[in-house]
């Protein structure tokens, strides 16, 4: 038995099927696909909620001193990544692909260009900011990890009549 489901493609076009379809599950919360391919990208995506939750409140307190344009000697304090939680941010970089935010109706292309120019890969940082406390906090009221996406079974597809499922967070 696979440690993995083939679902029926070559190995690289699977890895990338797989890694467009927990992006975009992050991204917007939920997805149509099939069964197979639902129970596949929800443990991946459990994997890297769980990552989130395990280092979104770890940070570092960091002083900086340096001489400004006057002669002045300022410090500065910044709060960075851990060295965990940086380590955690670049496998999920390394893995999900970048999603560029949409542009608003009423926005220029400066508003959104200084908007944007900050958030280089904003699905990690829905990830950090949005689930991580959400399913940190349920975890701690009901005592419970995991479980974090639900299955909603749709029927079968007309075509094939393949099993079609809604992949959903909590």
């Amino acid at each position: 038995m696979p440690m993995q489901r083939k679902l029926g493609k070559p190995a690289d076009q699977r890895k990338a099927l797989l890694r467009n379809q927990v992006t975009q599950l992050i991204w917007n919360g939920k997805i149509v696909t099939t069964e197979a391919r639902a129970k596949e990208v929800r443990s991946i995506a459990e994997k890297f909620v769980t990552l989130a939750m395990r280092e979104c409140d770890n940070t570092v307190e960091v002083q900086k001193t340096f001489n400004n344009d006057k002669g002045q000697t300022v410090t500065e304090t910044f709060v960075n990544d851990a060295p965990s939680k940086l380590h955690a941010r670049r496998l999920m970089m390394a893995y999900l692909y970048d999603i560029k935010e949409a542009k608003k109706a009423d926005e220029s292309k400066s508003e959104y260009k200084e908007r944007t120019k900050d958030n280089k890969h904003p699905v990690v940082e829905k990830l950090f900011r949005e689930y991580a406390p959400k399913y940190k906090k349920r975890k701690e009221e009901l005592g419970q990890g995991g479980g974090y996406t639900r299955i909603l079974k749709m029927g079968p597809r007309k075509g094939d009549g393949a099993e079609m499922v809604i992949l959903e967070f909590i």
